[in-house]
């Protein structure tokens, strides 16, 4: 089947716009930081929110941040993506390692955790806060999609984990000076429309997987969801659209301290991103 270009990327620029508009992703004066992997879904939520400050009648500011987490053979490509592409828009990017930061490479901890994903999300939170912070970001947007939202919602259903429940949804809120609240414009849009935008357009992403995603609780998830998606189209849009209907929880009141070690906000001192530096460097030592 032929896809009319025109009429596609229409589509995704309307599903993005309203969700933004929907949901007030974005306000005057705005200072708006993008994380940006080089993959599909942060290189389209960067163009996204370029042709969103150029169309629209609201004034704000866009930058991006890069983490490098140091996966040989992988994150490279990774942040050429995320260089040509911020270039090609005259968006300013800064690019920041875990080594810069602890000292090692996420490839020289990989095997210390039954899944090399636990220590790489702490660590990336951790650091997109912060740069965000130190660069006085309003928000931080991700370019979580449709199914990434699904994954996760029934990631946390299936461990209990009912404090995560309520930062489902495209918008958080601030809960203190220093944790600048997530917006995730491609909210409503499922992934395949998102790779499909790439390829119309011929963009210049980094496609491949990481190599440690196969350990995670998330890879099986999705890999389960795809094969449903298979056997009965719109499966996919049908438990979304249930959980957005039917699903409301209040974000949580959380009260929240300063890290005695690295003086970020947290709900306990020392901060994970803390107590697992020091329990990693007690590992390697």
């Amino acid at each position: 089947m032929k896809i009319d270009k025109d009429e596609f990327n229409k589509y995704v620029e309307n599903n993005v716009f309203n969700t933004i508009t929907e949901y007030n992703l974005i306000e005057n004066n705005d200072n708006i930081m993008i994380g940006v992997s080089g993959g599909k879904d942060s290189i389209l939520t960067l163009n996204m929110l370029h042709l969103y400050q150029q169309k629209s009648d609201i004034d704000f500011t866009l930058k991006a941040v890069c983490i490098d987490e140091g996966i040989a053979g992988y994150r490279n490509d990774g942040i050429k993506s995320a260089i040509e592409n911020t270039k090609k828009l005259g968006i300013p990017l800064i690019v920041h390692s875990f080594k810069d930061t602890w000292g090692y490479d996420l490839d020289e901890i990989s095997d210390l955790y039954k899944s090399t994903c636990m220590p790489c999300g702490v660590y990336r939170r951790y650091l997109l806060n912060k740069i965000s912070d130190q660069e006085g970001a309003d928000k931080i947007a991700t370019g979580h999609n449709l199914d990434d939202e699904i994954q996760s919602f029934l990631m946390t259903f299936a461990r209990n984990d009912q404090n995560k429940f309520s930062k489902f949804g495209p918008k958080l809120k601030r809960i203190h000076p220093k944790m600048t609240p997530r917006i995730k414009p491609l909210w409503q849009l499922p992934e395949k429309d998102v790779g499909l935008w790439c390829v119309i357009n011929d963009i210049e992403i980094h496609d491949m997987e990481c190599p440690y995603s196969q350990t995670s609780l998330r890879a099986d998830i999705k890999m389960f969801l795809n094969m449903l998606e298979e056997e009965k189209k719109g499966i996919k849009q049908n438990i979304f659209n249930s959980f957005k209907k039917t699903f409301t929880q209040k974000q949580l009141e959380v009260e929240l301290c300063m890290c005695e070690i690295c003086n970020q906000a947290t709900a306990q001192s020392p901060c994970n991103a803390c107590r697992m530096t020091d329990e990693i460097r007690k590992m390697i030592s």
